[in-house]
């Protein structure tokens, strides 16, 4: 067993800078308040605002400086605690022992050989932590009350973890003692290291992480003041101990460990903190871990043959590296499901909007939305290729498609490599694809050179390295884009200069398109669309494309589509920044209407299906109208859309006090893929 910690709280006088009285204190957390609720600020503008509520974020911090909870000893050495505690609580876990293996830190080894797909790990209900055990906790009163805690169950999450740390009695107290003392997500990155970011896919979701994560510090910093005063049957312990490098902390956990698992009824799923299978590292792979709800327990099996004294990997999801940096905190090297996003739209005043809007419809794609360009060859997908050649299509194909024999299979037909619509269409969608990537390439401010220099510098930062690898990355595959499509392009231009006939559908093809390779010949409309769906028509940001594309000479045929598309951002790349951020990861596999007559075993996936939005991005919409907490109306949460991946352990207009009324609107700006939260 290791040594027995002991909960400290350091306070003012034993290594803070200097006593701070609670007005001072609470000025400035009125200043960060107000700060990260003000307006959005103008395209250009985000760096400086995050300049801004970083130097008053740090100002808190200097003040709050040795004013904490820690404990005594290593983490390491609460290892054994973990593991006995896990075993008196009914986990399964005697094939597995937690090692530090060097450059991906501790992770679990194998005692004995595990064969694949064999159960070697399972942990009980009454180990996690999760939304329903903070609502019988402490923290029980203040949510009851308080609508952003109802609505966000990773925030509950958050709080909850840190009641629990300060509580010496706490039942979860040797898990928590494990976990890192800190991260290496965005919000631990220092001022030059966000910098290398400027320009990624990341960033914008980088900074809004940050914003949100000082705005919730700010706003429970004084609700939990408030709290302290008008409820005298509880007092949450953080009090006296409620720091921002508490609720960072806090917030990193949450975002780098939580999945979403079924409630005990199985009716819904909840949020859930994993002690000991959130030790796993990841690798590529498949989901290997699910929820038996006739056991009420979390399970993995082997995701391949393991050897003694092997590490133990599990597959986190189909996350892209933007996704691992934001809320794992890592840049994984061989990810084979990293991506760049790019939105593209028709335009709504084009000529034949109507026509391409309609055939687009019948394969189950939307006329504007946010698609992703892979690492993978080919680097598209088959809605992209099935939009990119509706998007090009002339008059005449439109009809064909719509009213022509055999359209309605013909549909089926536009994801499929095999059946190009014409030769002049593959052209066209190749060119303009050529070109989208090479405007994109534009916007980065150094080239794959100068990144691959930066990265021989053995004195690079940690996340000054993680931060440039994935901007070369990005790069990387922006530029396999531009390869491939001037090679695609080429290609078919040869087969247009010879005459080749084109590849003509046959009713008796659609049997080609039932066992031909999944992702390319499926019919579109039986496969679940995951690129966002977005408005488009924004006129201006078609003259600056089109402008560009002028520029960069690449002939008629780009011009011609450049005047149609739809970018928003005028060549910017759109985040489709991953809200969830989620750790290792169950992969939900979970009906809306679990029960266990139905299903007694559930398979999860990193909550990639409708999982929640870390504490620092599931605002959306979130607007709260508060006299006092205790005065607060029940919150009606909303959560929309699905997200594409998930994974494991690394990972705003409200105004002055809480003591008068105040519109709280705890909105998150950002195209993500995270659930949307809207409160009455």
């Amino acid at each position: 067993m290791g040594r027995k910690s002991r909960v400290k709280t350091q306070k003012s006088g034993t290594g803070a800078t200097a006593v701070v009285s609670p007005k001072e204190m609470m000025n400035l957390i009125s200043d960060l308040l107000q700060k990260c609720s003000s307006a959005a600020p103008s395209p250009g503008k985000e760096w400086e605002e995050y300049i801004q509520i970083r130097g008053l974020v740090e100002k808190i911090r200097k003040k709050q400086k040795g004013i904490s909870v820690i404990f005594e000893g290593s983490r390491e050495e609460f290892f054994p605690e973990l593991m006995a505690w896990a075993q008196e609580s009914g986990a399964s876990c005697e094939g597995v022992e937690i090692a530090n293996f060097a450059g991906e830190g501790f992770g679990l080894r194998a005692t004995k050989d595990i064969k694949a797909e064999e159960l070697f790990l399972w942990i009980p209900r009454t180990m996690l932590m999760t939304v329903e055990s903070a609502k019988n906790s402490v923290l029980g009163p203040l949510y009851s009350q308080d609508r952003i805690l109802q609505a966000m169950g990773n925030v509950t999450l958050a709080l909850h973890l840190l009641c629990e740390r300060a509580d010496p009695s706490s039942p979860w107290l040797p898990y928590i003692k494990t976990l890192p003392g800190d991260y290496d997500t965005p919000l631990y990155y220092e001022e030059e290291e966000v910098h290398h970011l400027l320009s990624t896919q990341a960033i914008p979701d980088v900074l809004s992480q940050y914003k949100n994560t000082a705005r919730q510090y700010a706003y429970f910093y004084k609700v939990i003041q408030v709290i302290q005063t008008h409820l005298t049957t509880s007092k949450l312990p953080l009090k006296d101990a409620f720091t921002f490098d508490d609720y960072r902390w806090a917030v990193s956990s949450v975002m780098t460990r939580q999945n979403q698992i079924p409630t005990e009824d199985g009716s819904r799923v909840t949020l859930a903190l994993i002690p000991l299978w959130d030790m796993c590292n990841h690798t590529n792979g498949l989901i290997t871990t699910g929820y038996n709800l006739e056991d009420d327990r979390c399970e993995c099996v082997a995701l391949q043959d393991y050897k003694e004294n092997e590490q133990i990997y599990i597959f986190y999801g189909t996350r892209s590296n933007a996704e691992f940096v934001i809320h794992n905190g890592f840049f994984f090297q061989e990810n084979a499901h990293d991506r760049v996003k790019i939105k593209l739209g028709v335009s709504k005043s084009e000529r034949l909007y109507a026509m391409k809007a309609e055939v687009l419809a019948r394969a189950g794609i939307p006329s504007s939305s946010i698609f992703a360009l892979h690492c993978s060859d080919p680097p598209i997908s088959a809605q992209l290729l099935a939009f990119l050649r509706v998007f090009c299509m002339t008059e005449e194909e439109l009809k064909d498609y719509l009213v022509g024999e055999h359209a309605i299979n013909k549909v089926f037909t536009l994801g499929n490599t095999e059946f190009p619509v014409s030769w002049d269409n593959e052209i066209k969608l190749w060119t303009f694809l050529e070109t989208r990537a090479a405007l994109l390439l534009q916007t980065y401010k150094t080239s794959s050179q100068d990144d691959q220099c930066v990265l021989e510098n053995p004195d690079l930062s940690f996340h000054s390295r993680v931060a440039i690898q994935l901007r070369l990355a990005e790069k990387q595959i922006l530029e396999k884009v531009v390869a491939s499509g001037k090679a695609r392009r080429l290609h078919f231009q040869q087969q247009q200069e010879e005459g080749a006939p084109l590849p003509r559908y046959e009713e008796s093809d659609i049997s080609l398109l039932e066992n031909a390779e999944a992702d390319t010949k499926l019919p579109l409309i039986l496969r679940k669309l995951q690129e966002e769906d977005e408005e488009g028509d924004d006129q201006a940001a078609v003259e600056r494309v089109l402008a560009q594309v002028q520029q960069l000479g690449q002939g008629n045929a780009a011009r011609e589509l450049a005047s149609l598309i739809v970018n928003g951002d005028g060549g910017k790349v759109v985040v489709n920044g991953n809200g969830t951020d989620a750790s290792p990861v169950l992969e939900v596999g979970v009906d809306a209407s679990l029960n266990q007559e139905a299903s007694k075993k559930v398979s999860l996936t990193s909550l990639d299906a409708g999982q929640s939005a870390s504490p620092a991005q599931e605002e959306d919409g979130m607007v709260a109208k508060f006299t006092t907490p205790d005065a607060a109306d029940a919150a009606d949460p909303a959560t929309t859309q699905e997200q594409e991946g998930q994974m494991e352990n690394r990972g705003d207009k409200a105004t002055a006090s809480l003591s008068q009324e105040v519109d709280v609107d705890l909105s998150a700006e950002r195209t993500g893929d995270v659930p949307n939260v809207n409160s009455v």
